[in-house]
């Protein structure tokens, strides 16, 4: 319907008809994508969402970002209003124009940022506006689902027959409108739109809401004029690496000296092998410089700048990095890469504004590399952080004409040991100690949190709001060390429920990892993406007490996913008064597509089962 013109069913509207749970709702979401006489990129943009509830307000909130910083683009004709039932009519409250804020995110990007007004349960609130894009024939990306149900999504692209676009769509449901047709003039008219579309929630071990959303997006690849004028764009990866090599915030940035690098470049020079000096120049930007917490491919102050402010972006801290590194004569390669909230990069879809973040790239030799990223303060040099794994990345060399797309991935296992050593006492309780050997992305994690939330919070961590287990010490080692796991030794007392004068229930599956099932839903709407492979050994040794003697100890048993990527093993034995409990779990790959969830969730079941199965003593 025309801006400010609502049906008075949606006014009164209580609820969304196939989200009956839903705080808000999206009524429609309406794009109209054209050229201009000059070739300019317009789209005029108009969004209408029913709030259901106090807690579908905060849909009031809009930020908007767009290529503001150089005028790239622009937006105009901002109309907003909240639409009210009064007295069985609608009642319009328009915003100031006033009250309309654009602020400046990075020298590239602008946003308009506004709130509307008198909002409450059962408002209607709508939004319309028009960018236009002036310096490129980049169509944006078209995303018809989001965090709300939405009723009603469309898209309706007006293209020159003279530009060529490669169109990727992910949806998984029937097109209500898919239609193309040329208009005689020029240009083909495209009309693509889905309705009742379900929100899209967050999933356990869900990569990111972006790689899972209902989309389509574009790639230029070719303007064939009538004249016979042909060019290509940045339809293969090399031509992306030659973009940003030439770019004055990219590739502009690699040579620039540093206030005062000679003082690390003579320091790292005496160290005896690549491996030190790698270590000691990561671990010297990482502490002098701060994350703004900011991500993007390219510079904002620049290296220098941003050097001598000892803040920066991820792109800054890193680029100074490889700029230490080159100077120490370690071959290292600036990468464009994608964090997982940002969303996996699409191989087969060669475009700069996929990436947000650059590091650096060090081929130690064929079989190893490291990725180095000293913009987080708890990352260290010989791991990827995991948050950039699973995707691919882009090493780009200008003088060797290197331009090329790897694949990031954690080929080993990240381990964790848990030994407990205990007795059982014949009120019912535990007295032991347990000690937990964490390697690799489960050190850095048990680090981050300790160190971030110190000791009292990160010991109600490890009880994980059990009231029944009692933590009287904790001894931590290696912390600091990054090339030995982190040792915990935890001191402990357990009650254990359900325990009475005649029988002793325990459950050995104490201090573990895998304490819960994440995977309890019947459906599933995204794929699964565990990061990284894990490996778990988990070993019980409990001390019957006198007087006591075993009633039922859980059978020793093996078993694997159907395609053997996931395998469990319980043994369990008693010797010489001491049951002994041992669980092995190895992952050997990290993604699941979605349509495999019922087999993995049925494993996860029946293993979670067996981890809680207990231990049950008699008095004698």
């Amino acid at each position: 319907m025309p801006f400010g013109k609502v049906d008075m069913a949606d006014l009164q509207l209580k609820q969304c008809d196939f989200e009956k749970d839903a705080n808000a709702m999206v009524l429609f979401d309406k794009c109209d994508l054209y050229f201009d006489s000059q070739y300019n990129v317009i789209t005029e943009h108009h969004k209408r969402i029913k709030i259901f509830n106090d807690k579908g307000k905060d849909q009031a909130d809009i930020r908007i970002e767009f290529k503001g910083g150089h005028r790239d683009e622009s937006i105009t004709d901002i109309q907003i209003e909240t639409i009210n039932e009064i007295n069985g009519k609608p009642e319009i409250t328009k915003l100031e124009k006033k009250l309309i804020y654009t602020q400046a995110v990075d020298k590239a990007h602008s946003a308009i940022v506004f709130a509307f007004p008198n909002v409450k349960a059962g408002s209607i609130i709508e939004y319309k506006y028009k960018l236009t894009n002036v310096v490129s024939y980049s169509l944006p990306d078209w995303y018809f689902q989001s965090k709300l149900p939405s009723r009603y999504s469309i898209l309706t692209t007006e293209i020159p027959d003279a530009l060529f676009y490669k169109t990727q769509t992910r949806v998984n449901q029937n097109f209500a409108i898919n239609t193309s047709a040329p208009d005689g003039a020029g240009v083909t008219k495209h009309v693509r739109a889905l309705a009742n579309i379900p929100s899209l929630t967050n999933e356990p071990y869900m990569r990111s809401r972006i790689d899972n959303l209902q989309c389509v997006w574009f790639q230029l690849t070719t303007i064939q004029a009538s004249s016979g004028f042909v060019r290509s764009f940045n339809d293969t990866w090399e031509k992306v690496g030659i973009t940003v090599t030439d770019d004055e915030d990219f590739g502009g940035q690699l040579k620039r000296k540093l206030k005062d690098e000679l003082l690390i470049i003579n320091k790292a020079k005496l160290l005896k092998t690549d491996d030190e000096k790698i270590a000691y120049i990561f671990n010297e930007v990482k502490n002098r410089m701060k994350w703004n917490e900011v991500d993007q491919w390219y510079t904002n102050d620049g290296t220098s700048e941003a050097w001598e402010k000892q803040s920066g972006n991820s792109a800054e801290i890193n680029l100074a990095l490889y700029h230490l590194l080159r100077q120490c004569n370690i071959r290292v390669y600036p990468m464009l890469l994608s964090t997982r909230s940002n969303g996996r990069i699409n191989g087969a879809y060669p475009a700069l504004y996929q990436f947000n973040r650059a590091v650096a790239y060090v081929p130690v030799d064929s079989t190893k590399h490291y990725i180095l990223d000293a913009s987080y303060k708890y990352n260290v040099y010989n791991e990827t952080p995991d948050e950039l794994l699973n995707s691919y990345g882009l090493y780009v060399d200008k003088a060797e004409k290197k331009y090329n797309l790897l694949f990031i991935e954690k080929t080993s296992p990240a381990r964790q040991v848990v030994f407990i050593n205990a007795k059982i006492l014949p009120d019912g309780k535990i007295d032991g100690t347990a000690e937990i050997s964490s390697f690799s992305y489960h050190k850095f994690d048990a680090v981050e949190k300790y160190k971030r939330d110190g000791e009292d919070k990160y010991k109600k961590f490890l009880k994980d709001d059990d009231n029944n287990l009692d933590i009287s010490s904790l001894k931590i080692e290696n912390m600091d060390v990054d090339t030995l796991p982190l040792t915990q030794t935890i001191g402990f007392k357990l009650a254990l429920t359900g325990s009475d004068e005649n029988y002793i229930y325990i459950n050995p599956n104490t201090f573990s990892p895998m304490k819960t099932n994440p995977f309890i839903s019947e459906t599933r709407a995204t794929d699964i993406d565990f990061g990284y492979r894990n490996a778990y050994i988990m070993t019980g040794n409990y001390k019957i007490p006198t007087g006591f003697k075993t009633d039922a100890i859980p059978k020793n048993v093996s078993m694997t996913t159907p395609d053997k990527s996931i395998t469990f093993r319980r043994i369990a034995e008693e010797e010489e008064g001491v049951i002994k409990v041992n669980y092995m779990i190895n992952f050997k790959k990290t993604i699941y597509f979605k349509e495999d969830y019922p087999t993995l969730r049925e494993f996860y079941k029946k293993m979670q089962d067996m981890l809680n199965e207990q231990i049950v003593l008699k008095k004698a």
